[in-house]
């Protein structure tokens, strides 16, 4: 069977590749969706329509799609991914020295299978100087992050985090290498 991710998200890509998947990106045409959600139905939600989007338009029967989508939830807001440089510094602004939830859901979807999942990671910011944020704001990492952030981007931002780091980065690999592997059995 061939694995499809439904995202054109760098970090997924490297995530899988670093994992040993063999895979094929297909960007899904999904517009994501808040509405008024929790930060875990959201995920779900947003993870499913893209994953049921590609699945649909590859018409390929014998593919398993993946579909992805993170969020990072600050005190019940969710904060997606930043408009501009002054969005994102005060995104980052706003997670100093807090602590906040990154949510990744993640859908697997075969001809004969939909599996749906969310997982959380608590993360612990640094108090972060305005030079930090202005430092790190002028790469243009943080532009196309939920939360306007990278865990792994090489800046002091986080203090420590209770759960998976790849969830952080964009997708629980473990959990979904595990659901693959039972699924292919």
């Amino acid at each position: 069977m061939e694995l499809i991710l439904a995202s054109n998200s760098p970090r997924r890509k490297q995530l899988l590749t670093e994992y040993g998947f063999d895979f094929k990106v297909v960007g899904s045409n999904f517009s994501e969706q808040t509405l008024d959600l929790s930060p875990e139905q959201t995920v779900k939600v947003n993870a499913l329509g893209k994953a049921k989007d590609v699945f649909e338009s590859v018409g390929c029967s014998d593919a398993i799609v993946l579909g992805s989508d993170t969020v990072v939830e600050l005190g019940g807001v969710i904060l997606g991914k930043p408009k501009d440089s002054n969005h994102a510094e005060q995104m980052l602004k706003s997670l100093s020295n807090k602590t906040h939830s990154v949510w990744t859901g993640v859908a697997i979807i075969t001809k004969t299978e939909k599996m749906v999942f969310a997982e959380q990671t608590k993360v612990i910011f640094n108090k972060l100087s305005n030079e930090l944020i202005a430092e790190y704001v002028k790469t243009g990492k943080p532009l196309d992050k939920a939360g306007a952030y990278g865990i792994q981007d090489g800046f002091d931002l986080v203090k420590r985090f209770d759960g998976s780091f790849n969830n952080v980065v964009g997708l629980p690999i473990e959990k979904f290498a595990s659901l693959l592997k039972n699924l292919l059995k």
